[in-house]
């Protein structure tokens, strides 16, 4: 999104943790504000100082005619306030289901809760990736938003799909993700274990190591099918999804996930237990269950039916092109952001 702006005439910054960086540093047209380093000041009191500090100073330095956010957390409130402050506007982005719960789920503290309630009912703009997250925020939070698809550079310009699935031919399933509890790779693992002629390719590894991401690991190694590839730079990505004939996704919840907008591009099917306003049983982009034995099923259906896994495989092509290709997307990103400018 920040290239896009940018090679488009509009002055981008985007602030960030220092690690190193030269503070105005610029990237392909974008200028990089740092705030301290994450690790900076002293506990307790590196909330306001200096991370809080330090995000007002950078927020100053953009001098912008419009914020963006695009996490759920208190940084929306925290930004919030210094918009407010100085007479500028906010957009917010949801960016996953679980911030469209007056719950809060995956917010820990009071603190938290009361900043992203503070800055969710003060932006000046709030864009969601579904009209499921539209309907969520208005009944839960009395928040109004617009829905616009996400926009999707991976690659710029999508091809036809390379590969196709051959009956007699090995089967790639892909999985892309952090070990995290909502992500359910266990899930993934089982399916490998029901399915031992299919290849299984998992990318992604846990944010940090627990007991629970350690079993995994162990239990994914341990699979003669399956192959775990680590964390990778995203110019390796199109290989991967080149090389799969169907994406997995086996989480309990998701926004959009960007892994089905890359697997799309690429004309690879997703098979899913979340289905963003159901839109992949409805445009035929993919497969949905909501059960071990429903994926399971699935799996073996695609492969015994090559000619609706190219149905779906070019009916991926053709939705991304329509509703996600970076053009088309950023258009009405470009517009909502001029609307609010105003």
């Amino acid at each position: 999104m920040a290239r896009w702006l940018a090679a488009r005439a509009f002055n981008v910054d985007m602030v960030t943790w220092n690690e190193g960086q030269l503070d105005g540093s610029r990237h392909r047209g974008v200028r990089v504000l740092t705030l301290c380093r994450r690790d900076a000041g002293l506990p307790g009191l590196r909330f306001v100082h200096p991370r809080w500090t330090s995000l007002n100073s950078a927020l100053g330095r953009a001098a912008a005619d419009v914020y963006y956010y695009n996490c759920g957390d208190m940084g929306l409130g925290q930004i919030s306030l210094w918009c407010r402050r100085k007479r500028v506007k906010l957009v917010y982005s949801v960016a996953s289901e679980p911030d469209c719960d007056p719950r809060l789920p995956r917010l820990r503290d009071v603190r938290e809760r009361v900043l992203y309630r503070y800055g969710l009912h003060r932006a000046s703009r709030v864009i969601t990736q579904t009209h499921r997250q539209q309907r969520l925020l208005r009944e839960g939070f009395g928040v109004e938003s617009i829905v616009l698809p996400m926009p999707c550079g991976f690659p710029s310009q999508p091809r036809e799909p390379s590969r196709a699935l051959d009956p007699d031919g090995h089967k790639r399933v892909l999985w892309v993700g952090r070990f995290s509890e909502e992500k359910r790779l266990e899930w993934l693992l089982d399916l490998a274990a029901r399915h031992p002629q299919i290849l299984f390719d998992v990318v992604g590894a846990p944010n940090s190591e627990s007991p629970v991401s350690r079993a995994l690991v162990s239990r994914a190694a341990g699979c003669a099918n399956v192959t775990l590839h680590g964390r990778r730079p995203l110019d390796d990505l199109p290989g991967f999804y080149d090389a799969a004939h169907v994406l997995c996704c086996t989480s309990t919840y998701e926004g959009f996930p960007n892994t089905f907008l890359e697997a799309w591009s690429r004309g690879v099917p997703v098979l899913t237990t979340f289905d963003p306003d159901d839109v992949v049983r409805q445009q035929g982009l993919g497969w949905t269950a909501q059960t071990l034995d429903g994926l399971s099923e699935c799996l073996s259906g695609l492969i015994r039916d090559p000619e609706g896994w190219r149905a779906r495989s070019e009916a991926a092509v053709r939705y991304y092109r329509e509703h996600h290709a970076l053009d088309r997307a950023m258009e009405r990103f470009a517009e909502a952001f001029a609307e609010v400018a105003r």
